[in-house]
């Protein structure tokens, strides 16, 4: 639906097409993005539809299927996939997926089901005494559960429980980066009026210098999957990792509520000129990764911060707000008045209750009044302010300025960001690399989520090589 300004839709029109866009396409939305049925060049054509596989052609081609909807599909697949690193157990995962299919699949019955899951491993196993790394990994598991349960929490019958449940699996994730071995420093690093919650993971406790990877999460991703997606693979390698909540991450969002930013660099910088104190650091082999939306900001930081030595993107993303399907887009004006008259009457009259669940969890990270009302069962009425603010981070006119050598990983099926992985490539300067996971090794969709070990050898065997750690 294109329109020139003077020439635009009629109402019933555009509510009619956002509409059935926002209820046919969760998944997209629920990761903020929109979604991308092509196959790539050269991948391989997806089974006919079988026991375990979306059909072909479907959000998910040759995935296994655990909800009928795709964005929870998606969001069961993660946790699925963090069991390779003991960050779920399958068996705890399918059952909870049997539980929630049988009681019929809705955000109240999968919040309830994970949250309770995640209070079960908080608790003592009945009958028995769990030593330190019996609780450990049980508390790491609960965290897991815990953000599973959060990413649905507005659609549920208690929205206005979302700080309590982050807050659940912050501490489960606090008390298992406690009883690691050494347990991981954790502070706090200056950052504007708020200081930013780290969680620095050595592989022991000397004092030799060693290289050092900065984990960046996404827009809504949780510090359990940065062990997923890096601190395991860091520590196994002999590699420090920081993992750090940012604006619009975290503690930032959730009760410091700070939006994000679209200038990273000044995120990042003060983590590396906290890096860089230690003793244990390597000053000239600090790497910075980005995961989801990650893949934008880590590289607007390392466009800024010099001290970066390698970066990788995961995926590559250049413009975030291009990955709102376009119905969403263009109802942004230049003119804020007019953008929220379209917004508020003309389309959320009109947005069923799982669409408005969806939208309320991808705007909240950029407008406070939008999280607040979402966790009161409203609407935001403010369309242009977070828009702008999503918008704002595009980061095309400063690839360029990117020294470090960078690694951009893409994906076969790549849902949320198609295309802008090989954007961002082409545009760099640096000396680069790109690598496509593919359907072929079960490392498919958006961040590889039935493939995370699949992904970790990938980054870390390219950083262990360009950094001259073997």
């Amino acid at each position: 639906m294109t329109y020139a300004s003077g020439d635009r839709a009629s109402g019933p029109t555009r509510r009619t097409a956002l509409a059935g866009l926002v209820a046919g396409t969760g998944a997209a939305l629920a990761a903020g993005c929109t979604p991308s049925d092509a196959r790539p060049a050269n991948a391989p054509t997806p089974s006919p539809t079988a026991t375990g596989t979306a059909p072909a052609g479907g959000p998910t081609p040759g995935v296994m299927t655990l909800f009928k909807d795709p964005a929870y599909n998606f969001s069961g697949l993660l946790a699925l996939g963090a069991s390779g690193q003991g960050s779920a157990e399958v068996g705890e995962v399918l059952t909870a997926v049997n539980s929630i299919n049988k009681a019929g699949l809705s955000a109240q019955t999968y919040v309830e089901t994970f949250r309770k899951l995640g209070d079960r491993l908080m608790e003592a196993p009945e009958g028995a005494e769990p030593d330190e790394q019996t609780t450990r990994l049980r508390a790491l598991r609960a965290a897991q559960y815990y953000a599973q349960a959060l990413f649905f929490v507005l659609g549920s019958d208690d929205p206005g429980s979302e700080e309590r449940l982050y807050k659940a699996g912050r501490g489960a994730w606090d008390k298992f980066c406690g009883l690691c071995d050494p347990a991981a420093v954790k502070a706090n690093v200056p950052y504007e009026k708020t200081p930013l919650p780290v969680w620095f993971f050595r592989p022991d406790e000397s004092t030799a210098r060693r290289p050092t990877v900065i984990l960046t999460n996404g827009s809504d991703g949780q510090n359990v999957d940065m062990w997923t997606y890096g601190v395991q693979a860091a520590l196994e390698r002999g590699w420090n990792a920081l993992v750090y909540e940012g604006p619009g991450q975290g503690q930032l969002l959730f009760v410091d509520r700070v939006v994000f930013t679209p200038t990273w660099e000044k995120v990042v910088t003060p983590l590396v000129d906290w890096l860089v104190a230690r003793p244990d650091v390597d000053p000239e082999r600090i790497a910075l990764t980005g995961l989801s939306m990650g893949g934008d900001l880590a590289p607007r930081a390392a466009a800024f911060e010099s001290r970066i030595a390698a970066l990788v993107a995961m995926p590559g993303c250049v413009a975030p707000w291009l990955g709102f399907p376009s119905e969403m887009r263009e109802i942004l004006q230049p003119n804020k008045e007019e953008t929220n008259n379209i917004w508020n009457k003309e389309v959320v009259p009109e947005l069923p209750a799982d669409a408005a669940a969806t939208l309320k969890k991808r705007f909240e990270p950029f407008s406070v009044q939008a999280m607040l009302g979402a966790r009161e069962g409203k609407m935001f009425t403010d369309f242009y302010t977070p828009a702008k603010r999503v918008e704002a981070l595009t980061i095309k006119n400063v690839v360029g300025r990117i020294k470090a050598p960078t690694l951009v990983l893409d994906y076969d099926f790549e849902q949320f960001y198609p295309g802008q992985p090989r954007e961002l490539f082409d545009n760099l300067t640096s000396p680069k690399e790109y690598v496509k996971l593919t359907a072929a090794t079960g490392a498919q969709l958006h961040c590889s989520p039935m493939a995370p070990q699949q992904h970790c050898e990938v980054v870390f065997d390219w950083l262990d090589q360009t950094l001259s750690v073997r």
